[in-house]
């Protein structure tokens, strides 16, 4: 225990160090000259964060953009583990499906954004694009986990005649988990990034993509670097939050009881 605390302790260390490092360089290079045009130094990046924090239209354009992309990645979620589901029973199904799959994770972001803004109003493109980036992972990473499931519980569920919810809840859910813990978050992640740059490319009014045009048209560096930082933030919360919710409701309500007894044993 005395070696974990002191290995725990040394990494918390060396994070530290090697975060103040690199916010060293930053300020260094935000003061190199031409550089430091371009480049907002920490200081001027958090000074213009909190003074952000403080105006009504900073909050509403992170609510309109987190809002839309999370609209996008849960009917992603939803679609992709339907789909996924599906195609346990119906393999020929996986067939049909999986050169879309390919198609669009292999297709760029840009090429999307652009075809989409010619067919939709920019009003819906951050869904949809944070849709079509998270529909993939979802999909390919809830197919491999429902295939790694143990076939011997398929089959002593046969034998019993366990109802179908059953087998849902205290079967599927406990073995695939896992898979769709790592697929979700990442896909959260691609629907995050691909719907900001959607929104960069579209400019959707009230949108955080907006904000971050308005400054890079103005060479407004420190407001660009502060959007940057809240974006981040929000990244950070949002895959924390979902894996918090995970953990939370991701197991039938007698398993996570029985864990918990034999724990107290």
């Amino acid at each position: 225990m005395k070696g974990k605390g002191q290995g725990g302790a040394r990494r918390l260390v060396l994070q530290f160090a090697a975060a103040v490092f690199w916010i060293g360089l930053w300020q260094v290079v935000s003061m190199r000259g031409t550089l430091g045009i371009f480049i907002a130094s920490p200081w001027q990046t958090v000074q213009r964060f909190f003074e952000l924090c403080l105006t009504l239209p900073f909050w509403k354009a992170l609510l309109y953009t987190t809002g839309r992309i999370l609209t996008g990645f849960f009917l992603a979620v939803t679609a992709g583990t339907v789909l996924s589901a599906l195609t346990a029973g119906f393999y020929w199904l996986d067939i049909f499906l999986m050169p879309v799959m390919r198609l669009i994770r292999t297709v760029p972001v840009v090429s999307f954004v652009i075809l989409a803004l010619i067919m939709v109003s920019s009003r819906y493109l951050t869904q949809l694009i944070s849709f079509l980036m998270a529909l993939p992972v979802v999909y390919m990473n809830v197919k491999n986990g429902i295939s790694q499931m143990d076939p011997g519980l398929k089959e002593m569920a046969g034998v019993f005649r366990v109802t179908l919810w059953r087998k849902i809840w205290f079967m599927y859910v406990p073995q695939v988990m896992s898979a769709f813990e790592t697929g979700t978050a990442l896909a959260l992640g691609f629907a995050w990034k691909s719907g900001l740059a959607a929104e960069v490319i579209g400019i959707p009014s009230g949108s955080v993509g907006e904000r971050l045009q308005q400054a890079k048209v103005y060479l407004n560096t420190p407001d660009l670097f502060a959007w940057t930082l809240a974006v981040v933030f929000v990244s950070v919360l949002l895959e924390k939050g979902w894996r918090w919710l995970l953990h939370c409701f991701g197991n039938p309500a007698p398993v996570r009881n029985r864990q918990k007894g034999e724990k107290k044993r």
